[in-house]
């Protein structure tokens, strides 16, 4: 499966990627965050309890099932004051 992965605000400043291609045997959003963070180093901030995940530009929960050719966003939540 190939699926497009987007980086947003601070994740998309530490990774120093906005995105890129991603192949694998991945069933959920979970499974491509996961492999992700294997990548080690900076790749930890994907490990944030507080991440939030969008597919096909919808906001949705880890557990989401993907598609071959699905878009995958993550990003910070957002706080404000």
């Amino acid at each position: 499966m190939k699926l497009d992965v987007q980086y947003f605000a601070r994740y998309r400043e530490t990774l120093g990627l906005d995105s890129e291609s991603v192949v694998g045997a991945f069933t959920t959003i979970d499974d491509v965050r996961q492999a992700l963070l294997q990548r080690g180093g900076v790749w930890a901030v994907l490990a944030e309890q507080n991440l939030m995940c969008a597919r096909n530009q919808e906001l949705c929960a880890l557990d989401e099932p993907l598609g071959d050719g699905d878009e995958v966003a993550f990003f910070p939540t957002v706080t404000g004051g």
